[in-house]
């Protein structure tokens, strides 16, 4: 199926998309990729197809934002995170896609309309707090793990932070960075690391340089106030399609 144009199809959208969100555009733009190329196959085969795509691009992304990292963001949150991987991991068996999504697309939606809120009612930004840092970290880590999903709960503890774009993007990009070279040995240890998985993936590394590459070009180009606007609306309705494919899906509404 994976040599198939039909897959290259939705696929390489996808990761056009990521690849831009990688780059520091669009903020969570990056986790409709697995959903799209899970139109086509499996969730979790897309989502080991997608993983060392994101590595790729996560190393092309470090090399342009190697200098605009904020380290106390990523040592308050990254312990949260890799607790959220390991639970990810422990329950990898028990807990449904579609749950995941129902968490994740709630989060996006309750968060973009506080940041909307915030911005109408002009207030201020966030002062860094270790214990919602923990929280969300571990949140976004057993996201991204079941799903490559972990960017909405980062953002619900980043974007009030209001943090300069380019620090921003290049603090995320280090997160996931490192949690996704962590998520390589659970990903291998589920058996997702194929021949067939591992082909397509190299496949369409090409395109995801190019769309890493556009997405920094962008960053560079649009204004503060633009870029976070955009940010929480694609948060938002990134939010409802989860919320919709979490219900749709599963047996809740039955």
């Amino acid at each position: 199926m994976l040599t198939d144009w039909s897959f290259f199809y939705v696929a390489i959208p996808a990761v056009m998309l990521v690849g831009i969100a990688k780059g520091g555009f669009g903020g969570s733009l990056g986790m409709l990729g697995t959903p799209i190329i899970a139109l086509a196959i499996s969730p979790i085969q897309a989502a080991a197809i997608m993983l060392p795509v994101l590595i790729l691009m996560d190393v092309i992304g470090l090399i342009n934002y190697r200098n605009k990292v904020n380290w106390a963001i990523i040592r308050q949150m990254l312990p949260g995170g890799l607790m959220g991987i390991a639970i990810g991991w422990a329950t990898a068996s028990i807990v449904s896609e579609d749950m995941v999504r129902l968490l994740v697309g709630a989060v996006a939606i309750v968060f973009a309309l506080n940041m909307f809120i915030r911005e109408i009612r002009k207030l201020d930004a966030k002062k860094p707090n270790r214990v919602m840092a923990l929280f969300w970290g571990t949140v976004s880590g057993f996201t991204s793990f079941i799903s490559h999903a972990g960017g909405p709960p980062y953002n619900a503890y980043t974007l009030p932070l209001k943090m300069d774009r380019m620090i921003f993007a290049g603090t995320g990009i280090m997160m996931f960075s490192i949690m996704n070279a962590v998520k390589l040995v659970p990903y291998f240890a589920l058996g997702q690391f194929t021949a067939d998985n591992l082909n397509a993936s190299f496949t369409l590394m090409p395109v995801a340089i190019l769309a890493v590459l556009l997405g920094v070009w962008l960053v560079k180009r649009v204004s503060q106030d633009i870029y976070y606007r955009l940010t929480y609306t694609v948060m938002f309705v990134i939010g409802l399609k989860l919320l919709w494919d979490g219900f749709s899906t599963s047996n809740i509404l039955a």
